[in-house]
């Protein structure tokens, strides 16, 4: 018996009890039975579905279509959109609004990283150790020139740092996003 066989046959089985019909009799089940739970006839009756999608695809559970996305992207006039913010947000806040942009589904979002990655690179970010030793991101000298600063916040959890981006800031890294697009490329 070949693979298929095997799973029409177990399809055929789980349809049966999906119906409340016990597979190895024949026999109708009792009401009372856990087989004729209304949850437990559905998760059955999906179960037979998915097994009936493998035997059509000739035992292959989804058929496998790899989707290539295109390189991020984005053009100067879908810049413009870019939605700014008056109070200082973080990089992946400004990632966010900028993927928002992309005008088309099968184009690659651009990661924070990359902004961060090339902040690093042009010295307006760098890492150094905490109080407790830990290594952390923060802004250097010119990157405080430029609106990036270090929040000091509250959580359930206790006291955390964030770095922000003013708006000026956020417009940089705008007029920058050449240079974050080909980081994206390396």
């Amino acid at each position: 018996m070949t693979e298929l066989e095997k799973i029409t046959y177990a399809k055929a089985y789980v349809e049966k009890l999906a119906n409340g019909i016990n597979p190895v009799t024949g026999q109708v089940v009792p009401d009372g039975d856990v087989i004729n739970n209304v949850k437990i006839s559905r998760c059955l009756f999906y179960v037979s579905d998915l097994l009936r999608q493998i035997v059509e695809n000739g035992g292959i559970s989804q058929p496998k279509v790899k989707i290539v996305k295109q390189p991020f992207q984005l053009d100067y006039e879908a810049r413009k959109q870019f939605r700014y913010s008056e109070i200082p947000i973080s990089i992946s806040e400004i990632a966010k609004r900028i993927n928002e942009l992309i005008p088309i589904d099968n184009m690659q979002k651009l990661s924070y990283k990359y902004l961060l990655d090339w902040l690093m690179e042009s010295n307006f970010l760098e890492i150094i150790p905490d109080a407790n030793g830990k290594m952390t991101r923060n802004p250097t000298r010119n990157g405080t020139m430029l609106g990036i600063t270090l929040e000091h916040r509250e959580s359930p959890r206790g006291p955390y740092s964030v770095i922000v981006y003013s708006l000026d800031a956020q417009k940089f890294i705008l007029d920058n996003l050449d240079g974050v697009i080909a980081q994206t490329q390396k």
